[in-house]
């Protein structure tokens, strides 16, 4: 069996909270549904017109991003301070996966490595 170890790089502000469309709160709090307490414990901060980010606890945010085509990016992030770090990324999740996808960012080390891309 092989194991793989993410790498982590700091991001900036335009790669953290990429433009995308507007979002609609009520919308993906649906398409999440119970999912958003198991997350953030009900918990949402709204980043700009297309982000919402999700504190996953440990220093750990869960960020969806709505994007142009009718598609969500998930990412999980790292937060120390003021600086941002990549831990991995889902693009192309329709919005039948995201609940599926945000949860499974959320949680520390049980998802597969395979499934996220992660930057070196």
């Amino acid at each position: 069996m092989t194991s793989t170890t993410p790498t982590t790089r700091q991001l900036s502000t335009e790669e953290a909270f990429p433009p995308g469309r507007e979002i609609i709160w009520d919308q993906l709090r649906r398409q999440i549904g119970m999912n958003l307490m198991a997350i953030s414990g009900g918990r949402a901060v709204q980043e700009g017109a297309s982000t919402i980010r999700l504190q996953a606890g440990a220093g750990f945010s869960v960020l969806i991003t709505l994007e142009y085509d009718d598609t969500y990016t998930v990412r999980r992030i790292f937060v120390r301070g003021t600086k941002m770090f990549d831990h991995g990324v889902r693009r192309n999740v329709y919005c039948d996966e995201v609940s599926e996808v945000a949860y499974y960012a959320s949680c520390f080390r049980s998802y597969e490595p395979g499934d996220w891309e992660t930057k070196a």
